[in-house]
């Protein structure tokens, strides 16, 4: 799985954490997530190295530590409206599997540059096909043109109006 981004959900402004398959039907997997993490998988993906580890980091610092790494997250199953997912690590005393939310997951693997998965069955019952991938694609669109405008809302100032 790709991690396309995290999006904000209009009108209740709720982050959704948007996985798109790589391969095959090219299957979108929208998730709905919390601030906190929705936060997190952002200022990792833009690069934000905090002064000091937020939890997500330090947990990676702790991982290598103790000499393990995640080598994968696998996005498992959607049961009573709450998505699991697990953590695939390699440890000094052999391979370990622990479940997490998937946005923490997705928090670590975009740190770690560990892999992303999901399973078929979990992508049969609820990915959503190449036409709503498409829109998100326009939306992508739509997100650069509203960057540039934040960029120049940014740079300008209160003398660029006089005359």
């Amino acid at each position: 799985m790709e991690l396309v981004g995290v999006r904000i959900e209009v009108p209740d402004n709720t982050p959704v954490l948007v996985l798109r398959e790589q391969e095959g039907r090219k299957r979108v997997l929208p998730i709905m997530i919390g601030t906190a993490e929705a936060t997190a998988i952002h200022y990792a993906l833009e690069g934000v190295v905090p002064p000091r580890p937020l939890t997500h980091d330090l947990f990676i610092d702790v991982l290598t530590a103790v000499g393990a790494t995640l080598q994968r997250v696998l996005i498992t199953e959607l049961r009573e409206h709450t998505y699991y997912a697990e953590l695939s690590l390699q440890t000094p005393n052999g391979a370990r599997t622990v479940s997490s939310r998937p946005s923490d997951a997705l928090a670590l693997a975009v740190r770690s540059g560990a892999d992303i998965f999901a399973t078929e069955e979990l992508l049969d019952a609820v990915g959503q096909d190449a036409a709503v991938a498409a829109v998100l694609d326009d939306e992508d669109e739509d997100e650069s043109i509203l960057d540039e405008f934040r960029d120049f809302i940014d740079s300008i100032n209160p003398d660029d109006f006089s005359s």
